[in-house]
């Protein structure tokens, strides 16, 4: 699971990594939600790399109304190619989706305590890729939805203690691989679906402000732990049982 990520590289940064010549200016995002515009890297008409904002939150190209539709902001990695909302986009529209970390919630066994937030970055604290894939949804009256989710795997054993699924992250290596589409069919990327070891990423546990949408400062990704619930005692006196003074 994915639900909120940050990226905090420069443009130039990004260029360099992607092998492009521009991306234009942005700002540094430190907790991107669903629904948001995200960044997407894959290949243009003229088989170049080419950068593409989309709605995190995939819409399948044949569902009739999107405000109908459930947000799919991410998809098992496991049966993205046969599932009807991902296997075309597995096919023909793979992308790469740049971040500097992303965040997860712990649920401890208590339930009644509160969830805990981590934020989880590259242990080099560089740039890291998730696997993406994007659609372009189209209505009968000519509107375009340009769309995209997250696909996921198995957590490794470190982050499999926040939380059992994890971003698939497609190395600098595999880029092309992954963002071949005309000669690597999804079979042929299958081996690029992996987690990736204990220790490429580091947990930092952070404070509930992350859970905020309108909190979109660096003081999200600042360390904090989350208040533990106390079980509030009453002042007042009990009420005695009206049985009591039967013996009297």
């Amino acid at each position: 699971m994915c639900g909120r990520f940050s990226l905090l590289a420069s443009p130039e940064e990004l260029c360099k990594l992607f092998e492009m010549q521009e991306l234009g200016v942005f700002p540094p995002r430190y907790n991107i939600a669903p629904t948001q515009p995200i960044l997407t890297i894959g290949i243009g008409p003229t088989d170049e790399r080419d950068a593409r904002l989309v709605r995190w939150g995939l819409i399948p190209h044949w569902v009739k109304d999107p405000n109908d539709f459930t947000l799919i902001i991410n998809a098992r990695s496991e049966t993205a190619n046969t599932k009807a909302s991902f296997k075309t986009a597995m096919r023909h529209r793979r992308v790469l989706i740049p971040a500097t970390g992303f965040y997860e919630w712990h649920r401890p066994e208590d339930k009644k305590q509160p969830k805990q937030a981590y934020w989880i970055r590259p242990a080099d604290q560089g740039v890291v890729c998730f696997a993406g894939l994007v659609e372009t949804w189209m209505g009968k009256d000519g509107s375009e939805i340009d769309s995209g989710c997250i696909l996921t795997t198995q957590s490794n054993t470190q982050i499999g203690n926040i939380h059992h699924r994890m971003p698939v992250i497609i190395q600098p290596n595999d880029f092309e691989q992954w963002l071949d589409c005309k000669t690597q069919e999804p079979r042929d990327v299958d081996n690029l679906l992996q987690g990736v070891e204990d220790g490429f990423f580091e947990a930092i546990a952070v404070s509930d402000r992350v859970n905020k949408v309108a909190n979109v400062g660096p003081e999200v990704q600042e360390p904090g732990l989350a208040e533990p619930i106390v079980a509030k005692t009453s002042t007042k006196r009990p009420k005695l049982d009206d049985n009591q003074m039967d013996l009297f």
